[in-house]
């Protein structure tokens, strides 16, 4: 009996101890945010929890204050799960958005430019304003259960997991959304959807893309006169290993540059490589989101000049629901809500490169 007091006191301690360190940490990170002194925050929060009865880590969820936390948790690492990566360095306009909804004011011509005018007044040349409202897409995680054991025993390195976990689940729907609206519909005159032209995969018929298709993307871009600086372009896998089989400049580069995200620079493209790009039709059609590949069908690589390009972030938030209101199998529940967009300013500045297909039953040529 004498051994179980003491070790039920010493757990009480250790509990104890850990709840002080944790707020301590959400404390001090807090104030040091705001400006203030770290210590002053650690000590208001320990005061905090005091006050209202949750100074045990297993009761940190329960608190206010500490979703609004762990929220802000979420949305830093969202942030930086863009970094170094395609969409890094995309004109941001979070700032306009207002109830997760943008305002664009979509510029329809560019005003002529005169070089070394002589004749006045210069001539007035109207630009057709008109504003867009676009809602921001939605992204929300399928619901996490902890159990209140788990939370008892493991509060902090548990819900910094799971915090983890939903955030790299809303980063890979917000690539993969993201690059989906930065690939066109089908070709068009000012949306290209070009084809590889290179050796036919004998299992799969896939046309391997060459330093020709490359080329190709190019002069692409270089006819809708899009700037050279700026341009981007992003690979599928297939075509990354398409591209380290035949260019020796690509293949020494790949491992090189993975510093600031870029895997090769090629014919005035920052190249990236993204693992999830959207698929084509034979016909050259693009398919939904998250649809799977037919026969024939396969990831396209796209390119897109950064600058009329822009991404935008709304808000995050954390739903819950406590053990206490769960008897039957006292768990919490949790899970997150994301706002984010990235689309093209106007469709005239972006190509598309899909695989070619051959039957592999058939003979070459």
């Amino acid at each position: 009996m004498y051994n179980n007091k003491n070790e039920k006191a010493m757990t009480r301690l250790i509990v104890m101890f850990a709840a002080v360190l944790f707020n301590c940490l959400m404390g001090g990170t807090l104030a040091a945010a705001a400006g203030l002194s770290p210590l002053t925050g650690a000590v208001g929060m320990n005061v905090l929890a005091a006050v209202i009865g949750h100074a045990a880590p297993s009761g940190s969820l329960r608190a206010g204050v500490y979703t609004e936390i762990w929220t802000g948790e979420l949305v830093k690492h969202l942030r930086r799960g863009l970094e170094a990566t395609f969409l890094d360095g995309i004109p941001d306009n979070s700032s306009i958005v207002n109830n997760d909804v943008i305002h664009l004011v979509e510029v329809g011509v560019d005003p002529d430019v005169l070089i070394n005018n002589t004749t006045y007044p210069i001539p007035l040349q109207a630009l057709d304003d008109k504003d867009i409202a676009i809602k921001l897409d939605k992204f929300q995680t399928k619901v996490t259960p902890i159990t209140d054991d788990e939370l008892h025993a493991l509060s902090y390195d548990k819900m910094s997991r799971v915090k983890e976990s939903h955030g790299n689940s809303i980063n890979d729907s917000k690539f993969a959304k993201a690059a989906h609206a930065l690939c066109a519909k089908e070709d068009s005159a000012t949306t290209p959807v070009l084809k590889t032209t290179g050796k036919r995969d004998p299992v799969t018929g896939r046309l391997k893309m060459t330093a020709g298709d490359l080329l190709s993307l190019k002069r692409s871009l270089d006819k809708l006169k899009v700037p050279s600086q700026g341009r981007r372009l992003v690979l599928c896998s297939d075509h990354a290993n398409d591209l380290l089989e035949v260019s020796q400049v690509f293949k020494e580069q790949y491992n090189i540059n993975r510093n600031d995200g870029t895997v090769g620079r090629l014919y005035g493209f920052d190249i990236y490589e993204f693992g999830n790009n959207p698929l084509y039709t034979i016909a050259g059609k693009k398919k939904e989101v998250g649809a799977v590949g037919a026969t024939g069908e396969f990831q396209c690589s796209f390119a897109f000049h950064a600058p009329r390009v822009f991404k935008a972030t709304g808000s995050t938030k954390m739903y819950y629901s406590e053990a206490s209101t769960d008897p039957e199998y006292q768990r919490n529940k949790i899970n997150f809500r994301h706002y984010f967009i990235c689309m093209p300013k106007k469709a005239d500045a972006g190509a598309v490169m899909m695989s070619g297909h051959k039957d592999p039953s058939l003979p070459e040529g």
